[in-house]
Parts: structure tokens; sequence; C-alpha cells
């Protein structure tokens, strides 16, 4: 399989231990240019796919910021070929902007002949129509500090230096028990190493647990980073990982605490209008054949319960700080129905 959310592409989960690659093209685009990627608007193209927890980090980021009329958007077909990610939900399977038919195309104009897996998120330079970057962990903290001069005007502040060091701190261990923990969980080939991966998963959950129980968010009283990452991984929790990967000792919705506090995200514009659980699903059961082989696509879970009261706000807290919260869904980017609670 060529290909899978975020780095999932370019990983080994055969007879090894599942890991995930460091990305490979980790240019920076900042204020200063000193990659020699300038921010400037218009010039850039995010690509994600709506399935990718890690293209989803992107996605909420640019919502946040206000930054859709600066950078603009190409959605990959959740489903991939032998060739990866493709444009095939555009006319003539083409993005309209880019002019090509698959994501790889523009890996092979950075570097011919690349021999690693292509991922999401990744920026292109419209221009060049080469890959600047697929550093997932990078391109949402460069988002919310090198790409100021473009945020919208009441704008979050999502990487607050006072606090980046707890962000930071926080991040480390939700990224490696749960971000790629249920990976780890997931595409295990042997008992062990699926138990350890497994237990750490929600050994971590339950460490969250108390620490969201007295506060609304991660860090501070504030949404952050830390909140983004977080989401990313719980919104899929339930509609694929319990099931599909196997991390099944509870489910989202059977604590109290996390659930409560994955639909208090999920209703705050900017993270929930994102989510398409349509393609989160069909990404996971079809294109995960070694885990799937059958491909067939589960019918549930109940998705109603994502816009039920959660009673969060009781705990306090800002969301957006001394902002606002973003305006609209731009049009062309809402999320079909299909996808939606």
């Amino acid at each position: 399989m060529s290909g899978d959310d975020g780095q999932d592409g370019n990983s080994a989960y055969g007879r090894k231990a599942f890991k995930r690659s460091r990305s490979h093209f980790a240019d920076r685009i900042t204020a200063d240019g000193r990659d020699g990627w300038p921010v400037e608007p218009g010039r850039y193209r995010l690509v994600v796919s709506r399935a990718c927890p890690w293209a989803s980090r992107a996605l909420i980021s640019r919502r946040l910021l206000g930054l859709e009329d600066a950078l603009s958007l190409a959605v990959a077909d959740p489903v991939q070929d032998d060739r990866s990610w493709r444009f095939t939900l555009d006319p003539d399977g083409r993005d309209p902007v880019l002019g090509i038919r698959y994501l790889s195309e523009a890996y092979d104009r950075r570097e011919t002949g690349y021999p690693g897996g292509v991922s999401v998120p990744a920026i292109v330079d419209v221009p060049s129509g080469q890959l600047v970057t697929n550093d997932f962990q990078q391109i949402t903290l460069d988002l919310a500090t090198e790409w100021t001069a473009l945020h919208r005007a009441g704008a979050p502040d999502l990487y607050p230096q006072p606090l980046r060091d707890e962000i930071d701190e926080v991040m480390a261990g939700v990224y490696e028990d749960v971000n790629n923990g249920v990976y780890r969980a997931g595409f295990a080939t042997g008992q062990e190493e699926y138990e350890a991966a497994c237990a750490a998963v929600f050994r971590r959950l339950e460490l969250l647990t108390p620490r969201l129980e007295r506060r609304r968010y991660l860090v501070g009283d504030t949404i952050t980073e830390a909140d983004i990452r977080l989401f990313t991984t719980l919104v899929r929790f339930d509609a694929v990982y319990h099931g599909h990967f196997k991390c099944n000792r509870w489910k989202l919705t059977e604590n109290p605490v996390l659930w409560a506090y994955a639909r208090d995200l999920f209703q705050t514009p900017g993270f929930g209008d994102t989510v398409d659980f349509d393609h989160i699903k069909r990404h996971y059961y079809q294109v995960h054949t070694g885990i799937n082989p059958t491909r067939i696509v589960p019918l549930g879970p109940d998705l109603s319960g994502w816009l039920t009261p959660h009673h969060r706000q009781e705990l306090g807290g800002r969301p957006f700080g001394d902002g606002t919260p973003p305006g609209p869904v731009p049009a062309g980017e809402e999320v079909p129905a299909a996808g939606r609670p």
C-alpha cells in the first residue's frame, strides 16, 4: 500500500514493529523566509485528507487562525490507489489550482524518484508545483507563530509563549501514547507488541482524565495546540480506533470526562466543522486491507451524541482567549452531509 493517513505511507508495519518515519521534507515557511519559503498570501496550497488525524490538525489551525484566504485548500479522496493520495473529488480528477491528479506529482517535482511514502498534510508551492513541507509536527506550529501577519482579526494564540514548555510536555506524552499509540496497537503483528501499545493508550488517557475533570482545556484556560492534537485522535476513537485498531478497553463515550471534553471542542467553531466521519471511516476500513481485508465499512457508531450538551462551560475558560470565534466555513469547504452527525 502506497501512502496512508499522515506519515503511515513511509512507515514500516509489516513484520517489524510499527515505526512512524520522520518527515523527509522539513523545510519551513517562515515570516523571514530563512528556508527560502517566505510567508506570502496565496502562494501556497495546503493538501489534506479529512480522514487523516495529522492533516486534521492543519485544517483546524487554518480555520481557527482565519488563514483560509491566505492558504488555499485541496482535499484528497479518502480512498487511495497504488499511487496514494489522489484528487478524484475534483472535476476531471485534477486539483483545480495545481493541475495534478496525484499528490505524488508535487513530491516528484521537488525530488525526482523520491523513495518514501506520499503523506499529508503537505504544503505545495503553487508557482513551481513543488512540495515545500510534509512536516506534520511543525506545520501547525508555524501557522500559529510564523503566519501571524495573515491571521484574522481576533485569531487565538494557539501556542502562547509563556505556556510553551508545558504545552510541549503535554503534547509529547499525547503523541507517543495516544496519537501514535493507536497506530502502534493497530499495526502490531505480535500479541506482546499490541498489548504494550494498547495499554499505553489507555494509561495516558486515564492520566489525562483527572486533569480535564478540573479544567476545561489541557494547558491554561484557552484552546491551544495541545487540545487540537488530542482532539484529532479522540474524534476518531469510537469510529475507527476502538474496533479497527483494537483499542477497545473502553469507548470514548464511556469516559464521561473525555467524552464531554471532546464534544465541547467538536461544537466549537473550527473543530467539528472540519470533521468528515464518512471520509474517516471509508479511509481506515477500505485502505488498511491488511487489517480489514473485506473492506467492509461498519454502519456505526451513532454520531448524534456529538451534538448533545457537554456542560464544560461550567469549568470556566475562554475558548479563544481575548479573540473571537472564526467565521462561517468558506463556500466550497463545507463537510458534506454524509460526513456530519
